[in-house]
């Protein structure tokens, strides 16, 4: 091979290995519209989440507003279950029957349990009725059997405590009595 010849074997060795970065190079950058295309896509992702995160806001925002006063609901419940004891414990107390203020104590009373249920309506908190319904664990917690031929076993026949809901969810469950036949085992 004279020198001529290899020079040009140098050169199209030089170049070959060029062209081909060039071409990989090329391959591996996207074109302006698969940029384009991808942008968009990361776009519209963006938007998709700003999109639930103020939806997800919204609705806590809601329930907030809605249920914040729960657990104050929830303690202004003992006060109203204070008051009622008290009413009875002064009802059955003997002494108290024979003052002459007794009435007049009594309808005070009186007076403050209605305006305090009052206020809980007001409020979305309702008393829950059970008395003769059949017993539904969402809502009730057994507390004693008693045995009953006359009504359905699973009947509520007695209310232990009051239970209340607010809005619609449940405050506190109603503490019952059910029913059950004479002679049935507890399972």
């Amino acid at each position: 091979m004279n020198e001529s010849s290899k020079d040009k074997n140098i050169k199209k060795e030089d170049t070959k290995p060029r062209d081909e970065k060039k071409s990989s190079e090329q391959k591996s950058e996207p074109s302006l519209e698969e940029k384009l295309k991808v942008s968009e896509e990361k776009l519209l992702r963006s938007l998709a989440d700003s999109e639930n995160q103020r939806r997800r806001f919204e609705k806590e925002i809601k329930e907030a507003f809605e249920f914040g006063g729960f657990n104050f609901a929830r303690e202004m419940l003992t006060l109203l279950d204070n008051l009622q004891r008290a009413k009875k414990s002064i009802q059955e107390d003997e002494v108290l029957k024979k003052s002459n203020e007794f009435e007049k104590f009594l309808k005070n009373i009186e007076i403050i349990e209605k305006d305090l249920i009052s206020t809980f309506e007001k409020n979305k908190i309702i008393k829950i009725n059970c008395l003769n319904k059949k017993f539904d664990p969402n809502f009730h917690q057994a507390m004693l059997e008693i045995e009953d031929d006359k009504v359905d076993p699973g009947t509520i026949t007695q209310e232990v405590q009051s239970g209340f809901m607010f809005g619609e969810r449940l405050l506190r469950p109603s503490f019952v009595g059910i029913s059950k036949k004479k002679g049935q085992k507890n399972e």
